[in-house]
């Protein structure tokens, strides 16, 4: 089953810029499928591969940060050729 997800992170922090390339640097070299835009990252994949980087990832950055949050949205399916028709 492949899922596609969106993240938008955010350290509550004065360093947070950091925090957010870090993360993103490590979602690059998970082989994924990851599109990336000013507001949020899309990861792409099988539920169990996105699932387990994710996993390890956010509690990662998290660990490294004082505070911070992370909204997720998953779809039950994969967008990553998703293109719009307007």
């Amino acid at each position: 089953m492949n899922i596609s997800v969106e993240l938008t992170f955010s350290p509550l922090q004065d360093d947070y810029e950091i925090h957010i390339i870090n993360f993103i640097k490590k979602l690059r070299e998970s082989g994924l499928t990851i599109l990336e835009n000013p507001l949020s990252t899309q990861v792409f994949g099988s539920y169990g591969e996105v699932m387990n980087v994710l996993n390890k990832e956010i509690k990662t950055s998290f660990e490294l940060m004082d505070k911070g949050l992370l909204y997720m949205k998953i779809v039950k399916s994969d967008r990553s050729e998703y293109e719009p028709h307007f």
